[in-house]
């Protein structure tokens, strides 16, 4: 459950320190002790299910939080990272964090990163056997110069259907991520592959994200189970000895509740995959959403109210530029909206239903369609909530809007600021001279 009396009084902190302003009229929150509730979750998860001593790496999908001091926080509540790029690799070691924290999960790998994660040691999922036979060559070199590998996986793909938001069904018939498993002759390629190559030493799964059923997740982290048992058998040894399960929990975008929780997921694979617990395998899980979404929230000011064809009109700072996926798939990804006045208190009165809009120079600009608000005037803000994951982490630059500030606040009584809430800087507001210089202007 998100407090919102933490989060109401978090906003009123930030009109009162003048977070926004004429230069900067759109902020994001993010609360860190709901991150720190939200690691805790998991960690009590997944340690009520697994074995005495079976080692569990939690890893947080970068894509869903790429801010390096995001990375940091996570990292000291023991949770590392799973990269899918370049850069992402460099954040999650910009924050600190030792390769053996770090996953490579990519589906376009480059033979340079390859040889980057093999140098730093960190492990890597391979994708597809053409990787595989790029990492051959790479391997050998190595063993050539008595460098062993890191750890290195299969990535499967399961094909067992998708779920509610096509762009997040990773297990389809036809996705482009993963081995797919369930094509003709390729389980037998998969055992031939392990048996050729004893330094392959986990197997990979993730079958989706917001909008897939947990039985679906777990119907994937059993099909990988399945796998690694009938090839430690073909090997006559325990050749796969890491399981990585993936992440992916979807989030409850409809209310204060958390739900599904991390608990109900770790319940739901002990009931569906009892063996996985038994301590036979390492464990690794890259949650990303489910970690952050809950804890953070866009605020943005009412610039102007307009009326058009007699419906009212809110136009705010915040639209596409940080809220992409509401905007142009409005029915895969609504969100919730909160209404509060210029001074940061909860606005309260008759609710009429009102568009919001954001700056973009588009039509389709709109956070929420005719939703039932307390009327907005300019100088009211607006808080876009649920967004602490991806929103305003991966700014849209679509004309030229500067990067939101991004602060992680604690609460009166928690943080330095005694009774009151205290911010700390996770990504300074991008100034206009840097949007020049971005896009080309020293050229």
């Amino acid at each position: 459950m998100v407090d919102h009396s933490r989060r109401d009084q978090a906003v009123r902190a930030a009109v009162a320190q003048q977070l926004l302003d004429d230069d900067r009229p759109v902020a994001a929150l993010l609360d860190i002790q709901g991150v720190r509730d939200a690691a805790a979750a998991l960690h009590a998860a997944f340690d009520e299910v697994t074995a005495p001593g079976q080692e569990v790496l939690h890893t947080f999908a970068v894509k869903a939080g790429s801010l390096v001091p995001v990375l940091r926080l996570l990292d000291g509540l023991d949770i590392g990272c799973e990269v899918a790029s370049p850069g992402e690799l460099a954040l999650a070691r910009a924050a600190g964090l030792t390769p053996d924290r770090i996953v490579l999960d990519s589906p376009a790998k480059t033979r340079a990163e390859l040889r980057e994660a093999l140098a730093l040691g960190v492990a890597l999922n391979v994708d597809n056997p053409q990787e595989l036979a790029r990492l051959d060559a790479l391997v050998k070199g190595r063993d050539a110069a008595g460098e062993g590998p890191p750890p290195i996986g299969l990535r499967l793909n399961p094909q067992l259907g998708g779920g509610s938001i096509d762009a997040m069904s990773t297990a389809t018939a036809t996705s482009k991520f993963g081995i797919a498993l369930a094509d003709p002759g390729v389980r037998d390629w998969v055992l031939r592959a392990c048996r050729e190559r004893p330094w392959l030493s986990r197997l990979h799964c993730h079958v989706g994200s917001q909008g897939i059923p947990l039985d679906l997740m777990a119907a994937g982290v059993r099909a990988t189970h399945e796998l690694a048992e009938e090839i430690n058998a073909a090997a006559g040894r325990r050749q796969i000895d890491t399981l990585d399960i993936g992440g992916g929990l979807p989030v409850n975008f409809d209310s204060d509740q958390t739900t599904p929780t991390f608990a109900d997921y770790a319940a739901l694979l002990r009931r569906e995959v009892p063996a996985l617990f038994d301590g036979g395998y390492r464990l690794v899980t890259e949650f990303g959403r489910s970690l952050l979404a809950k804890s953070g929230l866009v605020l943005a000011r009412v610039e102007y109210t307009k009326s058009a064809g007699g419906h009212p009109i809110a136009i705010t700072h915040a639209g596409a530029q940080v809220a992409t996926r509401t905007v142009f798939a409005p029915a895969s990804w609504p969100i919730r909206v909160a209404a509060y006045d210029a001074e940061g208190r909860p606005k309260s009165g008759p609710r009429t239903r009102q568009d919001v809009a954001g700056p973009c120079c588009f039509a389709g600009d709109l956070v929420a369609r005719d939703r039932p608000l307390p009327r907005l005037e300019p100088g009211d803000l607006v808080a876009l909530l649920d967004t602490g994951a991806y929103y305003f982490s991966t700014p849209f630059g679509y004309n030229s809007l500067p990067r939101p500030g991004v602060y992680g606040y604690w609460p009166a009584g928690q943080g330095p600021g005694g009774e009151t809430a205290t911010f700390t800087t996770m990504r300074r507001p991008q100034t206009v001279a840097e949007v020049v210089a971005e896009s080309g202007g020293e050229l």
